[in-house]
């Protein structure tokens, strides 16, 4: 007779997700790679952690250009606000400076004024960090509904990666 024990968890604690192999996202997923560089870590010689927002912004920024045909510095410069309501990370094991992480975006759902992105970061096929990114379409700060160019490449994206 085997008996599992689960490990109690609190009201409203979430579970922490198990790593994914790079190989199990979509072969078509759009992928940009990141060296990790001396000013990105802590004297112990890992990512400092809150260097990983700045990563997870760079992707995002790469994505639009280079996965969606979208330029985001001209998005900005027209006035148009891409700004983060939510950002969460989960970390599997350290980065090290000199690893080559492969980063890839994915659009978790698309709403009416934002967009979820999940974006893996993997050295190799080991999953080391998960972001989630919770990004909102704003003009003179205030929420408005995703420009339909914007909502379509989204579209677009997700369709392909199924």
């Amino acid at each position: 007779m085997t008996i599992t024990v689960e490990s109690p968890q609190a009201p409203g604690e979430r579970s922490r997700p198990a790593p994914r192999p790079a190989s199990a996202l979509p072969p078509a997923a759009f992928r940009t790679l990141r060296r990790v560089r001396f000013s990105d870590c802590d004297p112990a010689g890992i990512v400092y952690t809150p260097r990983y927002v700045d990563m997870l912004n760079g992707v995002i920024e790469d994505f639009f250009l280079d996965g969606l045909g979208i330029d985001y510095h001209g998005l900005i410069t027209e006035g148009l606000g891409l700004g983060y309501a939510s950002l969460h990370c989960d970390f599997f094991r350290p980065a090290h400076m000199g690893d080559r992480l492969t980063m890839t975006p994915m659009v978790d759902r698309i709403g009416g004024t934002s967009v979820d992105f999940v974006v893996h970061g993997h050295d190799g096929d080991d999953e080391i960090l998960r972001g989630r990114l919770v990004m909102v379409t704003t003009r003179l700060g205030r929420p408005i509904p995703l420009p339909p160019p914007i909502r379509a490449a989204l579209i677009r994206y997700q369709e392909h990666c199924q």
